[in-house]
């Protein structure tokens, strides 16, 4: 009797399995484990209704280099969506835009043949490396995003950027390293992020309009 209780029972649908491709801002360089993005996210997430699981798969000082080798792996682990956020490395090493945005096409190029939908996540470029880089480097994201059907974010620290941009001091969302967000500063960029990543769960679960 329990037995066919137990068969007749609806099966719970299985968790979204949500990739965080990316370096030490994605991993939580700095911060106790359940201050990072990545748990931070998957709580904000659960606590709107969604089913998901949000994987970690952030290297402290990875490269969109890294990110590309590590892709056969992280698409071995079956996610149904991928958060791509590199280049952060890339830049504080002036790597030539045009061979970040190469290994930013590998990793589309390799989600797209797995199926996977993508939200890429941009960085905005000082101007200390000259204003071609500066438009090659924040041009990429955009005309990448475009080209592989990707959602785009333009800025993955956006809400600390608009408070530099403004002026205001970051101690209360920064490290002191001036380079990481803190727990503050993981807070916020989350609740800037969850929307779009939201747009990716819908794309991933086939339910949004761009599905």
């Amino acid at each position: 009797m329990i037995a066919a209780l137990l068969l007749a029972a609806p099966v719970a649908a299985e968790d979204l399995r949500l990739v965080a491709l990316g370096d030490s801002l994605t991993q939580g360089y700095g911060l106790p484990a359940e201050e990072g993005f990545v748990p931070v996210l998957e709580g904000w997430l659960r606590e709107r209704g969604h089913a998901v699981e949000v994987i970690n798969a952030g290297v402290s000082g990875d490269t969109t280099a890294g990110g590309l080798a590590r892709m056969e792996w992280t698409l071995a682990d079956e996610p149904d969506a991928m958060i791509v956020a590199l280049g952060g490395n890339d830049l504080l090493r002036g790597l030539d835009p045009a061979v970040s945005r190469a290994n930013l096409e590998g990793i589309l190029e390799a989600a797209d043949g797995a199926g996977v939908p993508v939200l890429l996540a941009g960085l905005p470029a000082p101007g200390n490396f000259g204003p071609e880089f500066r438009r090659d480097f924040e041009a990429m994201y955009a005309e990448l995003a475009e080209e592989w059907d990707a959602i785009h974010y333009p800025d993955f620290l956006g809400p600390i950027g608009e408070k530099a941009a403004q002026g205001l001091s970051l101690a209360d969302l920064m490290q002191d390293d001036r380079i990481h967000p803190n727990a503050e500063g993981v807070r916020q960029i989350v609740e800037a992020i969850g929307p779009e990543v939201e747009r990716l769960l819908e794309r991933a679960a086939g339910t949004g309009p761009e599905g």
